[in-house]
């Protein structure tokens, strides 16, 4: 039995109740860990630690972040294959998927962000000839960092990393249900010789771990990546203490498949962009709006490529689609098809539990699920349902098309496919959401800045939107 332990003050330790939470493996329904149910006064030693630590992690300066960054994300590249299974067997993903995607962008976070500070510049004004006014960028302190279950290492350091880079000392906070690759970072940083107190992890429950990290005093500003209604839940805890905000949340993600596309690569695209993670990505596409005169075309050809899609042992490398992340999660998927049946829709292909054989039989496996027939305005079109479920709806015109995807409280990622030139640029214009591809799905580039418009989100990560959250502005004006 693994023991999943708290990180604080450089040493891994059990919660100071010593209660434990179950860990489950989602592949086969097995407890595999035990998990430190911490509470706020673990965060408050892990806020000591990290107030203690800050003003020697700011006196190393850029390069000296850099170095010790550089340095776990080099130890993290080294077991990449431990972690790959680590991820797998904790989230119920394909480990071909933790290999391929999961562990390297999260190395891909760490360097990113330990670079980007060494090249990061101040704005400089002269006014006429009166005076000099230049940007002084400080870090903002202790920052509380709290991440989701679906891409558990890789949104993790994807919020800790430009912390760090910034000069902050972070409290860390992973999802109780994936927390394991955490906590092997934190025995990679204990191998690196991390500053003690400059990284705490804090495992356990949200609503424990969770909301003493938003009300704490001692935490300026709080990232969190989850779901609509807890952010909001933050946001009335953290405004009222004035605190900085990061909200990266929930999306309805259209997709518009216009008739002049690359049908092939739309195809292959959009059922990756459906299915991947077993839909479990904020950014999977979870309503296909054709354009009518290609819909059945379209609908005959998607159905039969999710129909071979391989729902299996995550460990298998021919599985497309592994198991969803818990029971509780599974059994909501499954009420949404159901509801899905209820307001009129047909259910094309999948809709249902699978169930393994062996020692999988009691693993959490949904179908590939494709539904047609319902209108913009029902509440499987407008409610998220964060699983291997999609709609397909057909369009006449791009106008029509734009209202439909603009026609829900979300607004965090769509996908255009077309040829026309024109098209691609006023169609990404009139999306309302955070980011749109065009003839593409999932092409990051780190530079880039990353977050939802309305319910899905406030503010922006990546890039220099990171390093700027993580810091405090300040102009200071020299008169000449």
């Amino acid at each position: 039995m693994e023991q999943v332990l708290n990180y604080i003050q450089g040493d891994l330790r059990p919660a100071l109740g010593q209660g434990w939470l179950d860990g489950h493996a989602p592949a086969d329904g097995s407890v595999f860990a035990h998990i430190a149910d911490s509470g706020a006064e673990d965060v408050d030693l892990a806020v000591k630690a990290a107030t203690s630590a800050l003003t020697g992690w700011i006196a190393m300066g850029r390069q000296g972040r850099h170095d010790a960054l550089m340095h776990v994300a080099a130890l993290v590249e080294r077991d990449l294959e431990l972690f790959a299974q680590a991820e797998s067997r904790d989230n119920g993903k394909p480990v071909s998927l933790a290999r391929e995607v999961d562990i390297p962008r999260a190395i891909s976070n760490l360097r990113f962000f330990a670079t980007a500070i060494l090249h990061w510049s101040s704005e400089a004004h002269i006014t006429d000839d009166v005076a000099v006014n230049y940007t002084d960028r400080q870090p903002v302190g202790v920052v509380g960092c709290i991440s989701p279950w679906n891409l558990p290492l890789y949104l993790f350091t994807w919020k800790i990393a430009p912390a760090l880079a910034a000069g902050c000392t972070v409290v860390a906070k992973p999802s109780e249900i994936t927390p394991y690759t955490t906590h092997l970072l934190a025995e990679r940083c204990i191998e690196a010789g991390f500053p003690p107190g400059v990284l705490n992890i804090v495992q356990g429950m949200g609503g424990k771990v969770g909301a003493a990290i938003t009300a704490h005093p001692g935490i300026p500003a709080i990232s969190f990546t989850g779901g609509t209604a807890t952010g909001a839940r933050i946001a009335t805890t953290a405004a009222p203490m004035f605190k900085k905000l990061s909200l990266e949340l929930g999306g309805k993600n259209a997709v518009l498949v216009f008739s002049d596309c690359d049908f092939e690569r739309m195809v292959a695209e959009t059922v990756r962009s459906s299915f991947s993670n077993q839909g479990q990505i904020c950014l999977c596409g979870s309503r296909i709006l054709v354009e009518r005169s290609m819909y059945e075309r379209f609908r005959e050809t998607f159905v039969a490529r999710v129909q071979k899609l391989r729902v299996g042992d995550p460990a298998d490398a021919s599985t497309d689609i592994g198991a969803v992340v818990s029971e509780a999660h599974m059994q909501k998927v499954l009420g949404h098809i159901e509801l899905a049946k209820e307001e009129g829709g047909r259910i094309l292909c999948g809709g249902e539990r699978v169930e393994l054989d062996g020692a999988l039989a009691e693993g959490w496996y949904l179908a590939p699920t494709v539904i047609e027939g319902l209108g913009p305005a029902c509440r499987t079109n407008q409610e998220e349902i964060f699983g291997p479920v999609v709609t397909i709806q057909p369009f006449d015109s791009e106008e029509e098309a734009v209202a439909m995807a603009n026609g829900t409280v979300y607004g965090l990622a769509s996908v255009v496919w077309t040829s026309d030139g024109s098209r691609m640029h006023r169609v990404a214009r009139q999306l309302k959401s955070g980011i749109v591809w065009v003839n593409c799905w999932m092409l990051r580039d780190l530079r880039t800045p990353f977050g939802g418009m309305k319910q899905s989100g406030v503010g922006r990560e990546g890039g220099e939107e990171a390093l700027r959250f993580f810091t405090e502005a300040k102009n200071i004006c020299i008169k000449i």
